[in-house]
């Protein structure tokens, strides 16, 4: 799974747990919410503006949203 789907996943799990929606999220980050909705199903690639933006709308920090993904490559060398 690539780090894009991962973090999509992870977006989406905060969001959810956070008891928001994909609209209420976008507004909170002002960022577009079918973006917000691609990104989420990892076909995007988001800058770090974006990623900081979600950030301040689910009230986490970078280091916390990135927490548990992994690099392909991570994966590949671990199961070698």
């Amino acid at each position: 799974m690539n780090v894009n789907v991962q973090l999509g996943m992870r977006v989406r799990y905060l969001r959810k747990k956070n008891k928001m929606s994909i609209e209420d999220l976008a507004l909170k980050a002002d960022i577009n919410r079918n973006y917000l909705s691609d990104l989420e199903r990892g076909k995007r690639n988001p800058t770090l503006l974006v990623l900081s933006k979600i950030c301040e709308g689910l009230d986490v920090t970078l280091e916390f949203l990135f927490k548990g993904i992994v690099a392909y490559d991570e994966l590949f060398w671990k199961n070698l």
